[in-house]
């Protein structure tokens, strides 16, 4: 029987963030399943929206045997710590050396993880699994479609294959396409060529969406090119909060030849420096946007939907900013956001009881410039424990645990406050307070694009503004130090020059 070591160990690290990754944010993991180990990986990563998933369905219906490790997840944040890090990694490494003879590893990676002490987190990852399997034991990886790759990763892995949307819908399908390609591994018993190219801009996470252009037609043409002479090929827009030599957009290919994969890296690559002015679009400020969004909802039939991008904990920020929510009160629009993540408050309000009038400083703690706590009195109108199923299209019917929670409400705005952060990016967290979001005028989420797959359906309109938070939606904002020489700080932006 076919053997095969698997194990997920996946963090987006903003470098510029607040907040750095503990152990116990990946033991509880955000708004990932919470950190399993050995046999109970099998048991928690099944019917849901996540590489493994995917791969471990794929696996178990062609008679494989997974000798699993660990999985682990944690929210985007600053850095993962070296404990952190140590302690997952030293479980997988065991894991993966005391499984016996194996025939091949499949890893669920991220590709944008920087640690305390490994700029490339991925890169060290790999290159520790490969040193315990030896250079001849397949090792294939599935990554999120914002991985930052790196010339390290691509050595050490036999297969890099990214997701293709964003919203991530189709983590656990891509998890069953390095299944697929492992199989071919596996069956032909020989290597494939690869390519890497690294492309000269960063891209805005806010226009990497996969349901807009230029990226739908990007993917499209992705996947027309995959053949028998290229089995996969992949685009990774990036992160581009990494502050580190290798982060930006790639693209990677494995082909029969290396003429057919330099082939096909170097069309897609072509395609996407084609679009440079395309990757960009009109962003609001926080008054501007509700004010519009306010003129709009006036004949709507559906909610209109803002993403308050700048602090989308999808994407390093802490979740708690309030310069969406003042924008709201100030204008007084009719409208519900969140999540603001501040346990305090929610405390604060489980002690208050419903129906109470609590004086709060709100969010505001991660010291964020131009932010800061908001200080009003809110009517605390429901209370939740945090515990529910998030069912849509991204989450995948995860498990959520927001802990203790409430819905504040100032004025005619609605505030949905967690205990823990996970960006929203699922109706159900709205309705686990008590909202209901199909019947709200505005609705103001902290996420950049995974709230679409659900959202998208029940929107009149979305529109996207820039408060104050620790993803700029202008990537040249960023105080950059690190990056390689030479690439443009957004799409037809100055160049990176290191300081002197």
């Amino acid at each position: 029987m076919t053997r095969i070591a698997v194990g997920g160990f996946l963090h987006e690290t903003n470098t510029f963030a607040p907040t750095k990754a503990t152990y116990q944010d990946f033991v509880h993991g955000g708004g990932w399943p919470a950190m399993a180990h050995g046999a109970d990986v099998l048991k928690v990563m099944r019917n849901i929206n996540v590489g493994l998933a995917g791969f471990i369905e794929s696996a178990e219906a062609g008679g494989w045997e997974l000798v699993p490790t660990i999985s682990a997840a944690a929210s985007p944040s600053a850095h993962v710590t070296t404990d952190a890090f140590e302690r997952v990694m030293e479980e997988m490494v065991d894991g993966i050396a005391a499984a016996g003879p194996i025939d091949a590893v499949y890893l669920d990676l991220h590709g944008a993880m920087v640690t305390e002490r490994h700029d490339d987190g991925e890169g060290e990852i790999l290159a520790r699994v490969r040193k315990v399997i030896g250079k001849d034991v397949p090792l294939v990886v599935s990554l999120d479609l914002h991985a930052n790759v790196s010339p390290e990763m691509m050595e050490h892995a036999d297969a890099l294959i990214a997701y293709r949307t964003y919203p991530h819908v189709d983590m656990a399908e891509t998890g069953r396409a390095c299944a697929r390609h492992l199989a071919l591994l596996l069956k032909s018993k020989t290597r494939l060529a690869k390519a890497f190219r690294q492309l000269p801009f960063l891209i805005p996470i806010s226009w990497q969406c996969t349901s807009d252009q230029p990226t739908r037609d990007i993917y499209e043409e992705v996947a027309a090119l995959e053949s028998e002479a290229v089995p996969t090929l992949s685009f990774a827009p990036g992160f581009p909060a990494a502050d580190f030599a290798h982060c930006g957009p790639s693209v990677f290919a494995y082909g029969r030849t290396q003429a057919d994969a330099d082939a096909a890296a170097e069309r897609i690559a072509a395609l996407v420096e084609s679009h440079e002015d395309d990757f960009d679009g009109h962003i609001y400020s926080p008054d501007d946007g509700v004010r519009l969004a306010m003129e709009l909802a006036k004949t709507a039939r559906k909610p209109i939907v803002i993403a308050d991008t700048q602090d989308n904990p999808g994407a390093g920020g802490d979740s708690d900013t309030t310069g969406m929510l003042r924008a709201l009160v100030r204008n007084k629009a009719s409208a519900a956001t969140g999540v603001i993540y501040d346990p305090e408050a929610a405390r604060a309000a489980h002690a208050a009881g419903l129906g109470a009038t609590v004086t709060l400083d709100l969010g505001g703690k991660s010291g964020i410039p131009g932010d800061q706590p908001y200080k009003e009195t809110f009517i605390v109108e429901n209370l939740s424990d945090g515990k529910f199923v998030a069912a849509g299209p991204y989450y995948g019917g995860r498990d959520m645990d927001m802990g203790l929670s409430a819905c504040l409400r100032i004025g005619d705005v609605r505030v949905v406050v967690g205990s823990y952060k996970a960006q929203l990016a699922d109706q159900s967290m709205y309705r686990y307070v008590g909202i209901e979001p199909t019947e709200q005028k505005i609705l103001v989420n902290k996420s950049s694009v995974h709230f679409r797959a659900d959202f998208e359906p029940i929107a009149e309109k979305l529109l996207i503004c820039a408060a104050p938070g620790a993803m700029p939606a202008d990537t040249a904002a960023l105080p950059w130090t690190r990056l390689r020489p030479g690439i443009r700080l957004k799409p037809n932006g100055p160049a990176f020059t290191p300081s002197t």
